[in-house]
């Protein structure tokens, strides 16, 4: 990881969930000139414990040791998303900021209850995805604001995959609640989306389930309690409609995963939005072959925990950090519009909105 000299002092940081997308933060996070992770804690203190001596933390233990531990400044919450208000509410209760994993939360009621008890106690609160800020969206970002594909007017997401039973060695939360193929990976795509082209201003869908139970690998039978194909039109603010695929039952597509988006003088490709690179293409009306644009900014690399230390930033140079609440928050009401225009078989409104983030290079 590339990364710019600061003077910017380090945070310290104690990280909750010592499951498996810590990994990622716990190589990443002390890379990271901003940010000194000091403890780590788990539901179960033997895996944090295992946790921290491979990664050379100097701490771990409970989540009740960690939040009254006066040296964790920011907490990292990495639970199942389940479990990310009632951590979230208890570390800012404890006067620490929050950055989630996604999503903020399985409401927008209780994400809005997480943002005002920060707001009370005069903390931050930041959320994942932060793969918006890296190398491949921030190009297609600059592009779209130069003007490259003209007026953005319409646009298409995919994301097909035959489940994560298939690979993930404890897939059932992505079947519960909170999960599905829209909780689970439609924070990158709509986060994305909203860094593109600004917020959400309504949503109308289908979805289904494919079926009532899913079999893991090994032949265990998980229950499924959440939509597994959900196809939604969104209409955004600033006039451009975007029609959107979230599904766990395509057993195989040559669709790949990303966002095109369709301008007034051309189109722009995106990749994957759950990584920090490209490739970014480009073409314009008069155009007979795609242009592959050259990325912009250093993160192009797996740069999970960037959102935290671009956090801790804003929050030393007392401005607003960009993977923030108020953005989650509107991107978790959007996911809760989709399901719920689906429900109703009607057009809804999504009740929030957010103010595009600013572009980001580096610090």
């Amino acid at each position: 990881m590339s990364v710019p000299a600061t003077s910017i002092r380090r945070m310290r940081i104690g990280v909750i969930g010592c499951g498996k997308i810590s990994g990622i933060y716990f190589q990443n996070l002390p890379q990271l000139p901003q940010t000194e992770v000091v403890r780590c804690a788990d539901l179960d203190v033997g895996r944090a414990k295992e946790a921290a001596a491979q990664h050379g933390i100097p701490s771990a233990g409970s989540v009740d040791d960690l939040l009254v531990d006066d040296s964790v400044d920011l907490v990292v919450n990495l639970t199942i998303p389940a479990a990310h208000v009632a951590v979230g509410l208890a570390a800012v209760r404890a006067g620490k900021h929050v950055y989630a994993e996604k999503p903020l939360a399985l409401t927008t009621d209780d994400g809005r209850e997480l943002l005002v008890e920060a707001a009370q106690h005069n903390v931050r609160v930041g959320s994942a995805p932060d793969t918006f800020l890296g190398a491949g969206l921030q190009t297609a970002r600059a592009l779209l604001d130069e003007g490259a594909i003209g007026t953005p007017r319409a646009g298409a997401v995919h994301m097909l995959s035959p489940g994560h039973e298939h690979w993930h060695p404890e897939p059932d939360f992505y079947y519960q609640r909170g999960g599905g193929p829209l909780f689970d990976m439609g924070p990158y795509y709509l986060t994305a989306l909203v860094n593109l082209l600004g917020p959400v201003a309504a949503a109308s869908a289908v979805a289904t389930s494919g079926s009532p139970t899913r079999r893991t690998p090994q032949g265990r039978e998980i229950p499924v309690e959440v939509p597994t194909h959900v196809s939604a039109v969104l209409e955004f603010e600033g006039g451009a409609t975007v029609t959107a695929v979230f599904s766990f039952d395509v057993p195989a597509s040559t669709v790949p995963h990303g966002i095109e988006l369709y301008g007034s003088d051309g189109t722009l490709v995106v990749h994957d939005p759950n990584n920090f690179g490209g490739p970014v293409l480009s073409r314009g009306k008069g155009d007979t072959e795609w242009r592959e644009e050259p990325l912009r900014t250093p993160w192009s690399e797996n740069s999970r925990g960037l959102g935290v230390a671009e956090m801790v930033a804003a929050i030393e140079a007392g401005r607003d950090h960009r993977a923030s609440a108020t953005l989650a928050l509107h991107v978790l009401d959007t996911m809760e519009t989709i399901h719920a225009a689906a429900e109703r078989g009607e057009r809804l409104p999504v009740r929030t909105t957010c103010v595009r983030p600013e572009p980001f290079d580096t610090f």
